[in-house]
């Protein structure tokens, strides 16, 4: 079962290299507030509930979303760990990842002019595997150039939100 996933990148690239169109993809998440700051996240079929901490006017019902956003980063790191350790026949029983991300709350409720955003990541991989520290090398290198989250991160990107505006007290008198 070793190196299952190589056929798949290696049919991948070879599939996208004679029709680069194909790799184009489009996500699509839909969220809806339900009570106070729970939120359901559709993706796909998939649904996600998102929430604040009780200490923070929250139910504790789920994730902030910040946390969704590290469990983002985790999981696609272990992907593309698996993927590309496959990929370069290089032995990868396991693999885990640990992220922490630091933030100030002075920024989600502006006060002192801080950014609302994370303000570092850090995190630890951990790899069950009997290869050389020369292919871990490589295999980090590799990884860390093609995690798509990841580079979702370090690189800015446009985003673009337009706000539609209803007016559900207006409809319900009518």
């Amino acid at each position: 079962m070793q190196f299952r996933m190589k056929k798949v990148f290696d049919t991948s690239q070879e599939k996208l290299r004679e029709r680069p169109e194909r790799g184009l993809l489009t996500a699509t998440v839909q969220s809806r507030q339900v009570e106070g700051f729970e939120s359901h996240i559709s993706i796909r079929d998939f649904t996600i509930v998102a929430d604040e901490p009780k200490n923070f006017g929250g139910n504790d019902k789920g994730p902030k979303p910040s946390e969704i956003l590290l469990a983002a980063l985790a999981a696609c790191q272990e992907v593309t760990y698996r993927l590309y350790a496959d990929a370069m026949e290089i032995p990868l029983n396991n693999v885990s990842v640990t992220v922490t991300g630091e933030a100030d709350l002075r920024g989600f409720v502006n006060v002192d002019g801080i950014r609302a955003g994370l303000q570092r990541v850090t995190g630890t991989v951990t790899l069950d595997t009997p290869a050389s520290s020369d292919d871990i090398a490589r295999l980090r290198e590799a990884v860390d150039a093609h995690c798509p989250v990841l580079d979702s991160l370090q690189t800015p990107i446009t985003v673009d939100l337009d706000v539609t505006v209803t007016n559900s007290d207006q409809q319900a008198a009518e």
